[in-house]
C-alpha cells in the first residue's frame, strides 16, 4: 500500500520553520529569565503560602533554609508547623521535593520525587481540643453562591489529588508519627525506611518503639491509577491496642490487602474497580459478641460507582467468605431525597460451605452442626426518607434438599421433652424451673384458658400459627417507625424468636446473639423441629410475668389465686398486657385492687380485634376490664393511688430495640413491635420528687429511704407469693 504523496509549497515550509524557530527562541528567553529569577519567585510563593496558612488556618510555618537543587527540585531544612495556641504539629530536618514540569504547565502539581530525613508528626488531644482543629476551619465565602456539586466530579478530582501526591521516587528515613490522647493513651509509629522505586513500595515501621514491626509493601502506579498494597507485621498479628484502650475493643489481623485496578468515568458515573481482603481478622467488643469473632479469610471484589448525586457498590461486586459467595448492592442517594437501597443475593450453593463461612465464634450454640443440601439467600431493602411508610423489605433463605445431619453444641429439639429452664436477672441465674408435668406450676396448653391464649396471640403474634418464624410485614413497618423516631422503639420479634432467645441463647444483648437467634429460628421453623403447639406451650410456661414470676401457672395464682384454665376475658387481656414489661405489673392496679383507668382503651382495642375474629363475644363495657381484681393478699403492698411512678427506672441499656412505656394506651402494632423483649435485669421504680425545691442532700436521703422501703416491699411480696 502506497501513501499518496503530499506536495507542500516551499513558501509554507519556510513560514512554518520561522514560526517554530521564533517559538523556540521565545521559550528559551522566557526559560532563561524564569531560571534566573526562580529563587526570587520561590521566596515570593513561599511567603504567600505561609501568609495564607496563617490567615486561613492559624498555622505558624517556619522554614530555616530553602532553595532549588535542580531544575524543578526544591530543598528545605528545619521546617516547623505550629497551630495557633496548640502543640507543635510537625517538624522536619531535611526535605527535598520535585515536581513534573509538563503537568505544571496545565496547573497540575504532580510529584516526581520526595526525600525526607528525620521528621516528626505530633498529634495531641487535650480534652475536646487537638492540634488538628485547624482542619475544621472554613474560609468565609460571603459573596459566593452555593452551586450543586457533582459527586462524580468531586470523586474524580479528589482521587487525582491523592494520586498526584504519590511520587515516582521516594525515600523516607526516620519519620515519627506520635499520638498522645489526653496522656491516657500514646502511640508511636517510626518509619525507619520507606521507598518507592519504579513503582515498587517497601517500608519498615516500628510500633511503640520495638513492640512490633510493620510493613506496608506493594506496587503503586499513580499514572495508571493502579495500586496493590499489603499491610502485615513480622512474626505476629497486626494489633491496635489503642482501640482496645479507647473503645474497649480488641482488633487484630494477619494481613490486609488493598488493590485499585482502575478508576475512570463510565458515562456520567465515576467508577473505581478494586478489591480488599483480610486474613484472620479478630474482633471482640461487648456490643458485638461476648467472645472473639474471627473471620479467617474474606475478600471483596468491588465495583464502586459515584454518580452525580449518589454513591453505590454495584451488584457486579462479589464477597468471598471461604468458599461461600454473595453479591451485595448498596446505594445511597443524597438528593433530592435521601434514599437507602440494599440488595444481597447469595446464589444457590452448598449449605455446609455456607455454614462454615460464618465467622468463628459468631454462632456459638451451632458449633459442630452438620448439614446437607443447598441454600440460597435474597434480601432487598428500599427506603425513601421522604416517604418512610412506603419502605420496602423482603428477605428469604431458601433451602434446597436441606437436612440436619448432626447437632452442634446445642440440640435444637431438646424442648420437645421435659427440660430445665433457668431465667436470669442482672446477669445471674434466678432459679431452675422444670418445664414438665413434675412441676406443679407447669400448665399444658390444653389447660390454658382460651381467653389468655387468644389475647396474647392477638397482642404479641397474630400470625404465629401460619408464619415460619418471621413476619416480614412487621419488620417492614418497624423500619418505618424506627426511622421516623430516629431511634429503636419497635422490634419485630415473634413468639418463635422470643422463645429461642430465652431457651437457647446466652443473656448478653449483642449483635451476634441477635444474628444467632434469627438463624436458630429459621432452622427450627423451616425444618419443623418443634411443633407450633409445643412452642406455644413452652412459651406460656417460661414467660416472665412479674418479679420472679415465670409462666402462666405461677402468674394466675399470684395475681388472682386462680388456675390458668379459669381466667376470664379481662384477666386474659391483663396478663397479655404485662408481658412486654412484667416488672411493673402491680403498678397498673389501684389501691382497691381494680385496674387504673388508662388501661381501658387498651382493653377495648384488643377486645374489639378479638371479637372481629370471632375469638370472644362483643362487649361494650371494656371486655372484662371492670372484672379484673387483684387478690386481696397483694393489695396491702400497692403504692397509694396518688403516687407517681417513673416506670423508666425499670429500663436498662440495651443495644437492641427497646420497649415503650406502659403509661399510654397502645395500638396492636405498638404491642407487636414495641413489646419485643422483656428486660433481663431487675430495676426499681423511682418516685418523682420536686427537685427544684429540695437540696441534693434531701434528695439523696429520700432515695435511700425509698430503696429501703422497696426492698422491704419486695421481701413481703416474695413471702406472699410463697403463702398465697
Amino acid at each position: 500500500m502506497h501513501l499518496p504523496k503530499i506536495n507542500i509549497p516551499r513558501k509554507y515550509l519556510k513560514i512554518g520553520a520561522w514560526v517554530l524557530g521564533v517559538f523556540l527562541l521565545i521559550s528559551v528567553i522566557l526559560g532563561s529569565i524564569a531560571y534566573s529569577k526562580r529563587e526570587a519567585l520561590l521566596r515570593t510563593m513561599m511567603a504567600k503560602a505561609i501568609a495564607k496558612a496563617d490567615k486561613d488556618y492559624g498555622l505558624d510555618i517556619k522554614i530555616g533554609e530553602s532553595g532549588f537543587s535542580g531544575l524543578s527540585t526544591v530543598h528545605m531544612k528545619n521546617i516547623s508547623v505550629v497551630p495557633k495556641d496548640r502543640d507543635t504539629l510537625s517538624t522536619i530536618e531535611d526535605f527535598t521535593v520535585g515536581v513534573k514540569l509538563f503537568p505544571l504547565i496545565f496547573g497540575n502539581v504532580k510529584l516526581s520525587e520526595i526525600i525526607l530525613n528525620r521528621g516528626k508528626l505530633n498529634v495531641v488531644f487535650k480534652d475536646s481540643l487537638s492540634n488538628l482543629d485547624f482542619f475544621l476551619k472554613r474560609k468565609k465565602k460571603d459573596t459566593e453562591k452555593k452551586t450543586k456539586s457533582d459527586l462524580a466530579d468531586i470523586a474524580h478530582n479528589l482521587l487525582n489529588q491523592v494520586l498526584y501526591k504519590i511520587p515516582d521516587n521516594m525515600e523516607l528515613k526516620d519519620l515519627l508519627l506520635e499520638i498522645n490522647d489526653n496522656d491516657t493513651a500514646k502511640l508511636k509509629f517510626l518509619t525507619t525506611t520507606a521507598t518507592i522505586n519504579d513503582g515498587d513500595l517497601q517500608s519498615t515501621i516500628l510500633v511503640n518503639d520495638n513492640a512490633a514491626t510493620w510493613h506496608v509493601n506493594g506496587t503503586v502506579k499513580p499514572g495508571k491509577r493502579q495500586l496493590d498494597v499489603m499491610l502485615f507485621a513480622d512474626h505476629k498479628k497486626i494489633e491496635l491496642p489503642y482501640l482496645e484502650n479507647k473503645l474497649k475493643a480488641k482488633f487484630s489481623f494477619d494481613t490486609v490487602r488493598t488493590e485499585m485496578k482502575s478508576a475512570d468515568y463510565s458515562g456520567d458515573d465515576f467508577k473505581i474497580k478494586g478489591s480488599w481482603s483480610v486474613k484472620n481478622l479478630l474482633v471482640n467488643h461487648p456490643k458485638i459478641a461476648a467472645n472473639d469473632i474471627v473471620v479467617s479469610d474474606a475478600k471483596i471484589d468491588a465495583d464502586m460507582l459515584i454518580g452525580p448525586n449518589y454513591v453505590a457498590l454495584d451488584s457486579s461486586s462479589t464477597v468471598f467468605l471461604k468458599k461461600a459467595t454473595l453479591h451485595p448492592y448498596l446505594k445511597y442517594t443524597l438528593s433530592p431525597n435521601k434514599i437507602y437501597e440494599v440488595k444481597i443475593q447469595a446464589p444457590e450453593q452448598d449449605a455446609q460451605e455456607m455454614l462454615n463461612a460464618f465467622p468463628r465464634g459468631l454462632f456459638e450454640s451451632l458449633d459442630g452442626l452438620k448439614v446437607s443440601g443447598k441454600v440460597k439467600y435474597d434480601l432487598s431493602f428500599y427506603l425513601d426518607s421522604s416517604m418512610p411508610d412506603s419502605v420496602r423489605f423482603n428477605s428469604g433463605l431458601t433451602p434446597v434438599n436441606f437436612k440436619i445431619l448432626q447437632w452442634g453444641k446445642t440440640n435444637l429439639q431438646k424442648i420437645n421433652k421435659d427440660f430445665v429452664y433457668t431465667p436470669y436477672e442482672r446477669g445471674k441465674p434466678m432459679r431452675d424451673i422444670l418445664i414438665g408435668p413434675s412441676n406443679p406450676n407447669f400448665t399444658p396448653l390444653s389447660a390454658v384458658s382460651s381467653n389468655f391464649k387468644n389475647a396474647i396471640l392477638t397482642s404479641e403474634d397474630p400470625s404465629f400459627f401460619t408464619h415460619k418464624g418471621f413476619v416480614q410485614e412487621s419488620i417492614r413497618k418497624s423500619f418505618a417507625v424506627n426511622f421516623k423516631e430516629k431511634k429503636f422503639v419497635r422490634g419485630g420479634s415473634t413468639i418463635s424468636m422470643q422463645l429461642v432467645k430465652n431457651i437457647f441463647l446466652s443473656r448478653q444483648k449483642t449483635l451476634a446473639r441477635k444474628a444467632e437467634e434469627i438463624l436458630i429460628v429459621w432452622l427450627i421453623e423451616n425444618n419443623r423441629l418443634v411443633s407450633k403447639n409445643r412452642m406455644l406451650e413452652v412459651y406460656f410456661n417460661i414467660i416472665e410475668m412479674g418479679q420472679n414470676i415465670y409462666g402462666i401457672g405461677e402468674a394466675t395464682r399470684y395475681y388472682f389465686g386462680k388456675r390458668p384454665s379459669d381466667l376470664n376475658i379481662g384477666e386474659g387481656i391483663f396478663l397479655a398486657n404485662i408481658v412486654p414489661r412484667p416488672k411493673i405489673a402491680l403498678y397498673k392496679f389501684r389501691g382497691d385492687g381494680g385496674l387504673k383507668d388508662y388501661l381501658y382503651p387498651y382493653f377495648k382495642y384488643i377486645g374489639n380485634i378479638m371479637a372481629k375474629r370471632g375469638l370472644t363475644p362483643s362487649d361494650s363495657s371494656g371486655y372484662g376490664f371492670y372484672n379484673v381484681q387483684l387478690r386481696p393478699g397483694l393489695r396491702q403492698y400497692l403504692l397509694p393511688d396518688s403516687t407517681t411512678v417513673d416506670t423508666t427506672a425499670f429500663d436498662n441499656e440495651d443495644p437492641l430495640p427497646a420497649i415503650e412505656t406502659h403509661d399510654e394506651s397502645k395500638s396492636l402494632f405498638d404491642r407487636i413491635f414495641g413489646g419485643g423483649s422483656k428486660k433481663d435485669t431487675a430495676s426499681r421504680p423511682a418516685v418523682k420528687a420536686d427537685s427544684l425545691q429540695k437540696t441534693k442532700k434531701q434528695l439523696r436521703q429520700e432515695r435511700r429511704e425509698q430503696r429501703r422501703k422497696e426492698k422491704e416491699l419486695e421481701k413481703q411480696m416474695e413471702q406472699s407469693k410463697e403463702n398465697p
